[in-house]
């Protein structure tokens, strides 16, 4: 260990993993969510009609998809790589406790139907409009 007044530097030989410079972003983008109530209605408004669904809703996808689209990662194989390590923080960000697999993503949007994708078009322009944006 190095002290200073001002930085401590520890080193290990232990593998740990970092965590992703866009997980800030997540946190903050999602926060936003929250407090304007967006969240909770995607929640709770939006619902996908499947034969087997498990523990899953629509929000742990929508979860995934957000945080990939602010992370920035090539793929959606890399972004789950980096997101592993800290999947149950990262999904506790959006009140959630389970990660989906990515391949139950990949049937989660193979199975998407009208219903669903109108709700979520609708939570979406209801927000913008209250919120002041513009088309």
């Amino acid at each position: 260990m190095i002290a200073n007044p001002c930085i401590e530097i520890q080193t290990s030989e232990a593998p740990r993993p970092a965590v992703p410079p866009w997980f800030a972003e997540v946190t903050i983008s999602v926060q936003y969510l929250a407090t304007c109530g967006l969240l909770d209605a995607f929640g709770h408004q939006v619902r996908l009609l499947r034969g087997r669904f498990g523990r899953y809703e629509p929000i742990d996808f929508l979860a995934l998809l957000l945080g990939y689209a602010i992370s920035g990662e090539r793929t959606l194989e890399a972004f789950c790589a980096r997101v592993a390590p800290f999947r149950s923080a990262f999904m506790a960000l959006f009140g959630r406790r389970y990660c989906p697999h990515r391949a139950s993503l990949s049937r989660f949007l193979a199975d998407v139907d009208r219903p669903c994708l109108g709700a979520f078009g609708t939570l979406f322009q209801q927000f913008s409009f209250a919120a002041g944006w513009t088309s």
